[in-house]
């Protein structure tokens, strides 16, 4: 099932009403990503202020899913001895069937009298609700009534049971505000994606469900000469309906010479005419046709109506059951088709999980700066991990050239547009620096490097050029460590720093000032930074480097303070948490883990797993996962003053002070990024495969943090930009096209870490949009060429009065005139329309971006080579591979699609 948007505060406020003192807590999953986290203290603020009872789990991969499934989902179930409840699932399981994951479609082993597989277990009242950007979505999850579902097996309606709708208050999967919760099932919360995009999954998706079940007996046969009759049978096929065609006509001919001897022998022994019966049922049809015309001429020689009586109208014929069961066979392929079709479009992503929740708690009234940061610092997450319309590829913001249009193209600008709406209303100008705002917007706008006053706190939009930790670092190590920026001045080789170091010259900043603290720098080169960024950077191809400035501040970024403490960008915030969560020392500082051990395949199709591994060092992996993501959750409190205390240690334990001691990890983790990039392109490591671009990371001082998924897309990403930026000026293509594999060596486990990068060069252009501009761009064509006609037109008409000549040469020169202009107009038009088709045409070919395919791509290269190959996270373009199966591994892959 799932929420509509409308409806998104619906399931939160019944249980506010239901909750009580013996309730079960609400059990949280949450992902290992900055967007997930800020998610998850969203949803926790709420339920403190509601003092509702809450547990948080931290979830790896597919693995720690199922295992949570097992240890903390089933036990609350009614038929393990539970009360029920409500699981969230935050970035976790959207991809998969989840009532198979979390062991709700069987017993399990379990007791009790509530349904289930084999009448035992199923979800016995507890509802899972799912909050993912993942796409695409898992069509079980989205529209299956789980609920009636059950409920048809237990009354032995395996054929009914699976209606779609048959619960009160849901219809087709979508729930309405009649829906009561608290009988269990699944749940999926709508972005507006289900209900705009997926009307025809839907449909497909219902009548399958409603489809009864196609006996055994022949189902083979009428399977295989459906397919043939559906796909043509060019060759063999072809020939056979012809065959069945030519024994038709030899029967049909036979018939016709024993009617026509039969017809005969009649006539020459009685002489009457034929008679009206026909004699064979299969020609009653011509046969009635030639009795009655040839019985009215009877009739009206003979003078006596009615002597002759024709054959009753033909009877329709009901089909038979193996025609039936041919339809039935064909329609289901069919809307198998659209199923099939919507699953092979590969990974996207859509609204970051915490823009969603935040949407939530905006429903119910309970916004304030507090959860507004969060969802700021979610949101500028996803674009540092790649994550676009086309899945996980190079960034955004990086590969449009000239604009500053961020996460996921016109879409994520929208969502950027409603969070710098909401900074406004929620963080309005003191009157005291009403004067002092205008006049720093007057100079092209300031970053701010400090709050207003002690006690502010505020949220400010800021000119945010696209360097990296800038009030954290030097100007010169914060531009060296930009991927937009180093990419685009060749910084891996001596030329290109030469360029850096020009490009700051003729901006007037010396190599002394700019590298010692940004915080540190002289005022008036802060306060004029951004106007020579804007004078010298597109000479160097940096036209993107710095957001534009206009009244709407499109492009602006988000600046946060707490006093005098700090003062800290959304994007530094969200670099930060993605450095703890993937390479922070817990234990050993020198050995960074990977993921659990348990393989679980994500998808239909299993996967061979690798050698097993010890379940010491398995149990050591969980637990330094589970420890980095409490620090970086703790890192978000936002009681920085009251809670922020030292441990026995001399460290930080919460709020701020812990997220600040932590900026030399992010930096060390970025300086690694671009040492071990540069390794790889000066040294001409990237290889050109027939389908993508391979590197792989084997050795090097850093080769250990690059076993960790989030910090080698990271790697993947800057490597990707550089590769697109060099393809682009050799070529003259479009930067960020080709895709990319990076694999990463696990010398202690023997497995590289694999991640796949799509092609799609950002998110690329929505479809409704670019056809609304390119419709408005014609409209504007034929409007100027209707103009210049008309102004024509009006100047030969002063012409011709202004001449003395004949009146009627006149008259025939304004015909020819009128006449021209007419044809002109007329293949104007047609001209348009075909332009118009033409569009049209290929809008549809192209049907939105381009989308990352590796996981497909993935799953068939394993079940083609026997590969041991591990699919254990939720992203599906990474995967584990054993050492020694690499190279067939990649061989194998570069014949496939992956992007699509």
């Amino acid at each position: 099932m799932y929420l509509p948007r409308d409806l998104i505060s619906h399931l939160y406020t019944s249980l506010l009403r239901t909750h009580h003192a013996l309730t079960a807590p609400v059990l949280i999953l949450v992902a290992l990503d900055p967007d997930a986290l800020c998610a998850a203290r969203i949803l926790t603020a709420l339920l403190k202020r509601d003092y509702i009872a809450h547990k948080l789990q931290p979830i790896a991969g597919y693995a720690d899913l199922a295992r949570a499934g097992a240890e903390l989902v089933r036990p609350m179930r009614t038929s393990e001895g539970g009360v029920g409840g409500v699981c969230v699932c935050l970035g976790v399981g959207g991809l998969v069937d989840l009532e198979e994951v979390l062991g709700l479609d069987d017993g399990g082993g379990g007791g009790g009298e509530g349904g289930g597989g084999g009448g035992v277990g199923g979800f016995g009242d507890v509802e899972v609700w799912v909050v993912d950007s993942r796409r695409p979505w898992n069509l079980d999850n989205v529209f299956r009534d789980h609920v009636a579902a059950r409920e048809g097996e237990l009354a032995g309606n395996a054929a009914e049971g699976g209606f779609v709708g048959r619960t009160a208050g849901v219809e087709q999967g979508r729930i309405k505000e009649g829906y009561k919760p608290g009988r269990g099932g699944i749940v999926v919360f709508d972005d507006g994606d289900i209900e705009e995009d997926l009307a025809k999954e839907k449909e497909a998706y219902c009548a399958l469900e409603q489809m009864p079940e196609v006996g055994e007996e022949g189902d083979d046969s009428d399977v295989a000469e459906t397919d043939a009759e559906d796909e043509g049978s060019q060759d063999e096929g072809s020939q056979t309906r012809k065959r069945k065609s030519w024994d038709r006509e030899d029967e049909d001919t036979d018939e016709e010479d024993e009617d026509g001897r039969a017809r005969r022998r009649r006539r020459s022994n009685s002489g009457s005419s034929i008679d009206a019966t026909p004699e064979r049922p299969q020609r009653r049809g011509l046969v009635s046709v030639q009795t009655e015309r040839v019985g009215s001429s009877d009739e009206s020689r003979a003078g006596t109506p009615g002597s002759h009586s024709t054959s009753p109208p033909p009877v329709e014929r009901q089909p038979s059951a193996r025609t039936l069961r041919r339809r039935l066979l064909r329609l289901r392929r069919k809307h198998e088709s659209v199923l099939h079709a919507y699953y092979a479009l590969g990974t996207s992503y859509s609204e970051p999980v915490s823009s969603l929740v935040y949407s939530l708690a905006s429903e119910l009234g309970r916004e304030d700066n507090d959860l507004l940061w969060l969802a700021i610092v979610g949101v500028s997450g996803t674009e540092l991990y790649g994550r676009t319309l086309s899945g996980i590829t190079a960034n955004p913001s990086s590969t449009t050239e000239g604009s500053f249009m961020g996460w996921n193209g016109d879409r994520g600008e929208r969502i950027r547009s409603i969070l710098r709406d909401e900074v406004r209303r929620l963080n309005p100008t003191p009157l005291t620096d009403v004067a002092r705002e205008r006049e720093l917007a007057s100079t092209g706008g300031v970053i701010p490097t400090h709050a207003r006053s002690p006690t502010d706190n505020s949220i400010r939009l800021s000119p945010e050029p696209r360097f990296l930790l800038i009030r954290h670092w030097s100007l010169y190590d914060s531009m060296l460590h930009s991927p937009y920026l180093s990419a685009r001045l060749h910084i891996w080789s001596d030329a290109g720093q030469r360029r850096l170091h020009k490009l700051l010259a003729k901006m007037g900043v010396s190599l002394a000032q700019c590298r010692q603290s940004y915080t540190h720098m002289d005022m008036e080169l802060k306060r004029g930074l951004r106007e020579r960024l804007l004078r010298y950077a597109p000479r160097y191809g940096l036209d993107g480097l710095v957001p534009p400035t206009d009244a709407g501040k499109e492009g602006w970024g988000f600046v946060r303070s707490w006093g005098w403490k700090a003062c800290l960008s959304a994007t530094d915030v969200a670099v930060i948490l993605g450095a703890i969560l993937e390479i922070s020392q817990i234990s050993n500082p020198l050995h960074v883990v990977g993921l659990p051990t348990p393989s679980f395949s994500s998808s239909t199709q299993d996967t061979t797993l690798p050698d097993p591994i010890t379940a010491d060092d398995d149990t050591a992996r969980a637990d330094t996962a589970t420890a980095r993501f409490w620090l970086a959750y703790d890192a978000l409190s936002p009681h920085a003053s009251t809670l922020a205390s030292s441990s026995h240690h001399g460290a930080p334990t919460s709020g701020l002070p812990l997220l600040l001691s932590h900026i030399p990890t992010a930096q060390a983790l970025h300086r690694a990024i671009l040492r071990t990039g540069t390794a790889l392109v000066a040294k001409k490591q990237i290889r050109h495969l027939r389908a993508f671009r391979m590197g792989v990371v084997r050795e090097g001082p850093d080769v250990a943090l690059f076993t960790q998924p989030g910090a080698l897309v990271k790697l993947a990403l800057w490597v990707a930009e550089a590769v697109g930026v060099v393809e682009a000026e050799r070529s003259g293509k479009r930067a960020g096209r080709e895709a990319l594999v990076l694999a990463g060596l696990d010398e202690g486990r023997g497995v590289y870490v694999v991640v796949g990068l799509g092609g799609g060069g950002g998110a690329g252009k929505e479809r409704g949009a670019e056809k609304t501009k390119r419709r408005e761009a014609r409209e504007e064509r034929r409007e100027k060429r209707r103009r210049e006609k008309e102004e024509r037109r009006e100047r030969r008409r002063e012409e011709r009065r202004k001449r003395k000549g004949d009146g009627e040469e006149a008259d025939e020169e304004d015909i020819e005139t009128e006449s021209e202009a007419g044809s002109s107009e007329a293949s104007s038009k047609s001209g348009s329309s075909d332009s118009e088709s033409d569009d049209e045409s290929k809008s549809r070919s192209q049907k939105g971006p381009i989308r990352n395919r590796f996981g497909h791509a993935f799953q068939s290269v394993v079940a083609e080579t026997g590969s041991r190959v591990r699919i254990d996270s939720f992203e599906h373009c990474v995967v584990e591979v054993r050492k020694e199966d690499l190279s067939g591994f990649l061989e194998a892959l570069s014949m496939k699609a992956v992007v699509g």
